[in-house]
């Protein structure tokens, strides 16, 4: 569409927005005792109004049943909790619901993804992904690789932009799996990148490690909830989430794990067993010998955080009712507004660049600004007139317009603080 840098359009999006009653299911923080504009929802969603309620209900269960919680008559009841789970959260990944199941965290998942995932042997033992991947996904890949014996600077094969870039090339990524190909055990790469906001191609990616003969997987901490996923028909071979960023369950809450069905009846395949991922059916038998539920139950390792679990529950509800199509739909709005008004302000005053493609098809809802210089003079200015936004070192801005709470006048009004900061801070030099 046609994008204009004036409170009029913002204002006659915001009312031709379908999902504008969406925002006031969540609570706005404040800063300097005003409403913030919150654009930090890739590091923590905010608070949906409807979790307190969700979590009182168990709380209500625990003080009046006690361990009999676990087993009351309902559906929901503790044992079969995280069945609750599978239909809402599935339809976010594109998965089927013997697919996913949430549990633990995401680093605690990944581990255990690449115990079942990561095989390497004399001839296949390198991992592949992206240069710059968010840091636990980087320990986790050292640490794997040299559990297994191998050098990292020999067995971590990093995939990085072309020199002066910062993103990465489809084809580039592509002729690395070409290249390694025979030597590589794993593929392992962020669904979107955390720092730059780039998409990837996980359906390209997947195709290649498989006629490459190596198994693919990604961590979608910055994917689930901001972009569709076609898990399942990608033939993906697992994939790791979080929950607290754009599924708004709270700090550290807990995450989910996607596992290819094709995998669902291979009790021979390794992993690190636990209690609750046994065979339901004779979970409470008690005994020896390890046999897994089916599909992706069968990597769970104890019971569930009920607490936790009922901040999930209480998110998916939303994100069931408002449709990631909607969601999508908004968002691709929402942020080419920003990316315009960002470029507008960049005619004048070309301190930054935005380095997140600009595609929407190679994006999600996130903006990241490279300043050449005054990155975090203007963080604490915008900071200063209540915009919570997240800067990382050394001097890139990160902006995420979530299309189920902010708004198009949220974006217009951050275009003015910024056009505001960018002239005064240039008047200073």
């Amino acid at each position: 569409m046609e994008y204009s840098f004036s409170a009029e359009l913002a204002r006659q999006l915001d009312e031709e927005d379908i999902l504008a009653d969406f925002r006031d299911r969540f609570f706005i923080p404040e800063v300097n005792r005003r409403e913030a504009i919150y654009f930090c929802g890739n590091s923590l969603g905010l608070q949906p109004k409807s979790t307190s309620a969700y979590l009182e209900a168990e709380m209500k269960v625990w003080r009046e049943k006690a361990v009999d919680g676990h087993f009351r008559d309902a559906d929901d009841n503790w044992y079969n909790y995280h069945k609750s789970m599978k239909g809402p959260m599935s339809k976010l990944v594109g998965a089927r619901e013997a697919e996913v199941v949430p549990m633990n965290n995401l680093t605690t998942n990944l581990h255990l993804m690449l115990v079942t995932f990561y095989r390497p042997t004399a001839g296949r033992y390198k991992i592949i992904c992206e240069a710059g991947a968010f840091p636990s996904d980087q320990y986790v890949i050292e640490s794997q690789v040299k559990w297994h014996g191998f050098d990292p600077e020999e067995a971590v094969i990093e995939v990085g932009p072309r020199d002066g870039e910062f993103t990465l090339h489809d084809e580039d990524i592509l002729e690395v799996i070409r290249k390694h190909g025979d030597s590589t055990a794993l593929i392992l790469f962020g669904g979107l990148q955390y720092y730059t906001g780039q998409l990837f191609d996980m359906q390209a990616i997947t195709k290649a490690g498989h006629e490459a003969g190596t198994m693919v997987g990604f961590d979608l901490a910055h994917a689930v909830g901001n972009v569709p996923l076609q898990l399942h028909d990608w033939d993906v071979d697992f994939a790791v989430w979080c929950t607290y960023k754009y599924l708004n369950s709270g700090p550290g809450s807990m995450a989910g794990a996607f596992i290819n069905e094709s995998f669902a009846e291979r009790p021979d395949l390794p992993r690190l067993a636990g209690w609750w991922g046994y065979d339901e059916k004779q979970r409470f038998k008690m005994e020896k010998g390890f046999i897994p539920s089916y599909g992706a139950d069968g990597w769970r390792l104890a019971n569930m955080n009920i607490l936790s679990a009922a901040a999930v529950r209480a998110s998916l509800q939303i994100f069931n009712e408002a449709s990631m199509e909607r969601l999508r739909e908004k968002s691709v709005r929402l942020t080419g507004f920003m990316e315009f008004i960002l470029e507008e302000i960049r005619k004048e005053h070309p301190i930054f660049r935005i380095i997140t493609p600009a595609d929407p098809e190679k994006r999600g809802c996130q903006l990241s600004l490279y300043f050449e210089k005054s990155a975090k003079a203007m963080f604490d200015s915008i900071t200063e007139n209540s915009v919570i936004a997240d800067y990382r070192n050394p001097n890139v801005i990160r902006l995420a317009p979530v299309p189920l709470y902010n708004t198009f006048m949220d974006v217009f009004t951050l275009g003015v603080i910024i056009k505001n900061t960018v002239a005064q801070l240039e008047n200073k030099a």
